[in-house]
């Protein structure tokens, strides 16, 4: 299967993710994550998903906040010359490549990712050798009224470490719109790959 993955990771208040884990996840940095990927099989399809960087259980990885699939989802995606724009009723996320290639270094910290539900399922990192390329992007969920968006500037990714507790919030549902209301602070990153799975 051709996959043409766009990833982004954004800043926020590490409180925030803290309130709305599941017991039994560490957050390790304040992020969220949003991947989108066009997968051209038979035929073409959207996948996007979002999540969060935890411990749990001994591994370290992406904990799936939400996914969604344009099979069962109204979310489809438009191409303008080097943006590529991911619509649905709850997101609008565009990537614009800059021309520059690079690596992640959250990969390096990273054994896969949980997805939880009746049953936890851990599934392995996949290995993608292709090189990246970095990307402006902007993006706005849209699930209520105030729900986060950003915008980067230069394509470029920032390090972001993790913080101290220094609030204690209510304990809040885990749910896509619950993350979308935490404030975006800073784009820290965001590329296009392409390869074969």
């Amino acid at each position: 299967m051709r996959t043409e993955q766009f990833v982004m990771a954004y800043r926020v208040e590490q409180d925030r993710l803290r309130a709305f884990l599941p017991d039994g996840y560490e957050s390790l940095r304040p992020i969220l994550r949003i991947n989108a990927e066009i997968r051209s099989d038979k035929e073409e399809s959207v996948y996007v998903e979002f999540n969060t960087p935890v411990a749990a259980f001994g591994k370290r990885g992406w904990l799936n906040i939400a996914n969604w699939e344009s099979h069962t989802t109204d979310i489809f995606y438009k191409r303008e010359g080097k943006s590529v724009t991911f619509i649905s009723p709850f997101l609008e996320i565009t990537y614009t490549g800059v021309g520059i290639e690079g690596g992640c270094t959250a990969e390096k910290d990273n054994d896969g990712c949980f997805f939880v539900g009746r049953k936890t399922e851990f599934r392995e990192k996949e290995i993608i050798d292709a090189n990246k390329e970095f990307c402006d992007c902007e993006f706005e969920w849209k699930f209520a009224e105030g729900n986060a968006k950003g915008i980067s500037v230069g394509g470029k990714s920032v390090a972001v470490e993790p913080t101290e507790p220094a609030k204690v919030y209510n304990r809040q549902e885990f749910s896509a719109e619950t993350a979308a209301t935490i404030e975006c602070e800073q784009i820290v990153g965001a590329y296009v790959v392409k390869f074969d799975r």
